[in-house]
């Protein structure tokens, strides 16, 4: 995983691609992408900081889905594995959990402008997806109002392969370009399996710390996945080693590639008010 940095004393254990297991470089047979590919788009909009956080181990953003109001209280997307409470056990689904981290509000330029606080864990899980939302205790007019930043929108429909992307990293404050190389059937890291992952190409080097960070899409601003994973050492499908594996059950190891999970599954489950529902129709989050 781009593993949360707890502190000094795990640094060292820390550096890496995630909290969330990584895969490795590998043969070419596994490969799996998506059966379609972007097509011709606009011109690319800049990606910056405004709207991402700063967790205190991991990075995040505030993110709206596109029927969130402006007096609904603000939700905050980062990784299962960047929970204050650690990491959920496979099958383990956390739904309402009390909460009072902080979080630093970031601008366009990476400057902290602000502290936002958090009221409970909505939701987080790292069984098919590594994600956690947050619910604030502030709403996203306030948080407008007060510091001139907008919430970034989750996109509604499945990524494409090809599309450029950025992972914009509010703890580093610090941002990796790349495309999404292809979409993987199952991606195991340790005691962890995930869905229909989304592959970076090599470009995106992410390391710890990165962990829950936005994947944006560069022509649309719109957030389609949220950081988590890479293959830190070319070992098969251990800690901070994630392996691939098909429908088959093949399985392939990309030493130096990192991943994210995709977001638009979650925007069904947003509900009035921005409450988490999942029995909302289409909702594809897992259930405790």
């Amino acid at each position: 995983m781009n593993k949360p940095l707890i502190g000094a004393f795990l640094a060292a254990l820390l550096l890496g691609a995630g909290i969330a297991p990584a895969v490795a470089a590998g043969s070419a047979q596994a490969q799996e992408s998506a059966t379609e590919t972007a097509p011709a788009a606009p011109a690319a909009k800049a990606v910056t900081f405004a709207g991402t956080v700063a967790l205190s181990n991991c990075s995040g953003s505030v993110v709206r889905s596109p029927d969130s109001q402006p007096t609904d209280p603000a939700l905050v997307l980062s990784n299962g594995h960047c929970l204050e409470t650690g990491f959920p056990g496979p099958g383990e689904v956390l739904v309402d959990r009390p909460s009072t981290r902080t979080f630093t509000l970031l601008d366009a330029a990476g400057s902290g402008v602000g502290t936002l606080k958090a009221s409970k864990i909505a939701y987080g899980t790292m069984t098919d997806t590594d994600l956690s939302l947050y619910e604030l205790t502030s709403t996203y007019e306030q948080i407008e109002a007060g510091y001139g930043i907008k919430a970034l929108e989750l996109e509604t429909a499945h990524p494409v392969a090809g599309t450029a992307i950025t992972v914009a990293s509010g703890y580093w404050k610090r941002t990796y370009s790349c495309d999404i190389d292809g979409f993987v059937h199952q991606l195991k890291e340790g005691r962890w399996t995930w869905k229909d992952s989304v592959r970076y190409t090599p470009e995106c080097q992410t390391i710890g710390g990165t962990s829950g960070s936005p994947v944006i899409d560069d022509t649309t601003g719109k957030v389609v996945a949220v950081n988590n994973t890479g293959n830190e050492s070319g070992q098969e499908c251990t800690d901070n080693n994630p392996c691939e594996v098909d429908e088959n059950g093949e399985v392939t190891v990309r030493e130096g590639i990192n991943y994210a999970q995709q977001t638009y599954n979650m925007v069904p489950c947003i509900g009035t008010g921005n409450k988490i529902d999942l029995d909302r129709e289409g909702c594809g989050l897992p259930k405790p």
